[in-house]
């Protein structure tokens, strides 16, 4: 924080401004507000600039244990949060996460805290796959051969995840998450289709019994959550930053998301390039 009483203060930033007023807000959900801002959305600037106007009560102190870049990922691991809160995942369950970003990694991290034995993690792209499988997934598998193999068939009971998390925004995940979920189980969605539309098969969701969730954002309290558990280290932020670019270097930064390599990208503005050395 550059000035006011907070000044040098490090900060996590909520980048979702609700309004407060509206009836959803005021019965405590502020992540649904209808006219919710959010940092880098329409009209709403965002954050690739090395100054930042923002509401001071969206700002929460970060731990002299947590470096700036690992403060960038507090947010997500705060949707993570309240999407496993949606899933009613208790110790001993198991679960299915079907993507694996930056989101479903911190996902297969938020569940092995939460006490799951049982994680089996999709993905198409053998890297993610790779991280899911170093983030605790007991199950780490290609999209295709975990659909193949039927391997939903392997966790404990063999019909399938008790709560299934669908985080690529595809329809075919979808598909899988329902495909690989119980009978009676839950299936929560957090991908953000690019056509603004999801399908699946009713037949099959229907004769299980399933219940569909959506997830928005973050609920009250997450961010404050996340943070302690990154603090404890029970959830590890560093593996996720695989590219670190200063605010000049933002072609290659939005080239390294459009091209899908590594995991999280982070632009810090105060950081200077090789160039600009």
């Amino acid at each position: 924080i550059e000035s006011g009483p907070r000044a040098g203060d490090r900060v996590a930033v909520d980048p979702a401004i609700p309004c407060r007023r509206c009836a959803v807000c005021l019965a405590g959900q502020p992540h649904l507000c209808p006219q919710l801002r959010f940092a880098g959305h329409d009209s709403t600037d965002g954050a690739l600039r090395s100054l930042l106007t923002w509401p001071e009560r969206l700002t929460y102190p970060l731990p002299d244990t947590l470096s700036d870049a690992e403060g960038a990922l507090l947010e997500p691991l705060g949707v993570a949060l309240h999407a496993l809160d949606l899933g009613r995942v208790q110790p001993g369950t198991s679960a299915g996460v079907f993507g694996c970003g930056p989101i479903g990694l911190l996902l297969v991290q938020a569940l092995r805290a939460a006490g799951v034995t049982a994680i089996l993690a999709t993905d198409v792209l053998p890297h993610r796959v790779e991280a899911a499988a170093a983030m605790g997934a007991t199950h780490a598998l290609h999209a295709e051969e975990a659909l193949a193999e039927r391997a939903f068939e392997r966790l404990p009971g063999g019909l399938g995840v008790d709560v299934a998390f669908e985080v690529a925004g595809e329809n075919a995940a979808v598909a899988d998450a329902i495909a690989a979920t119980r009978p009676g189980g839950r299936v929560v969605l957090l991908g953000i289709p690019d056509g603004d539309r999801t399908s699946f098969s009713a037949s099959k969701a229907r004769r299980k019994g399933l219940t569909i969730l959506l997830s928005r954002r973050m609920a009250p309290g997450d961010l404050p959550r996340a943070i302690r558990l990154a603090e404890s280290r029970r959830i590890e932020l560093v593996p996720l930053l695989t590219e670190r670019c200063a605010l000049s270097e933002w072609r290659d930064a939005f080239g390294a998301l459009v091209e899908r390599r590594g995991l999280k990208v982070v632009i810090e503005p105060q950081r200077v390039s090789e160039e600009e050395n």
